[in-house]
């Protein structure tokens, strides 16, 4: 089977479960950002250094979730509850607490965050901070959907706002 299924050469795509929406509808924009974050973060992943073996466990992990997140994100409305009830990954409370126990640690080795940052000390802090605003635009693109009838669960919004964080907080680390 060919990657070419010529499909969307009417300018549509499919969500999940077959429906198909505008390549522009706000869904395949919101997936769309998170599918960049996701590379983002696979070009940090690439320059950490072998020793950062924790780190790059963690950034597989929140890779994992974003996979979670856009299926999830992919779904029309109306299949929602068809989605809950799959065997499809999905972000638990579990995976907010991980962000959060990354966030203390990297707060308790005292890294100073007053006023903006000025990215470009060295490779893998420039992908940080890539990767931090490739995060919030995502999240962006999240928080518009209820404008557009797609409700979202609290728990996506705050994975998506905490992800954030820790990615200023890991260009921070990255710059020392």
């Amino acid at each position: 089977m060919s990657i070419a299924t010529r499909t969307g050469d009417d300018g549509t795509t499919s969500l999940l479960y077959g429906r198909r929406v505008p390549k522009d509808h706000p869904q395949i924009e919101a997936v769309g950002a998170f599918d960049e974050l996701n590379v983002a973060l696979g070009t940090a992943k690439a320059l950490l250094p072998s020793a950062a073996a924790a780190t790059r466990d963690l950034l597989t992990a929140i890779q994992q979730n974003l996979v979670a997140l856009m299926g999830e994100l992919a779904c029309a409305e109306a299949d929602l509850a068809r989605h809950a009830d799959s065997r499809f990954a999905k972000l638990v409370p579990a995976d907010l607490a991980r962000l959060d126990a990354a966030i203390a640690s990297l707060e308790g080795q005292g890294l100073k965050f007053d006023g903006w940052a000025t990215p470009g000390a060295n490779p893998l802090a420039v992908a940080f901070d890539t990767a931090r605003v490739t995060a919030r635009r995502a999240e962006r693109r999240l928080t518009s959907l209820p404008a557009h009838g797609r409700s979202v669960r609290p728990e996506l919004r705050a994975y998506a706002n905490r992800l954030a964080d820790l990615l200023w907080l890991l260009a921070r680390e990255a710059e020392n």
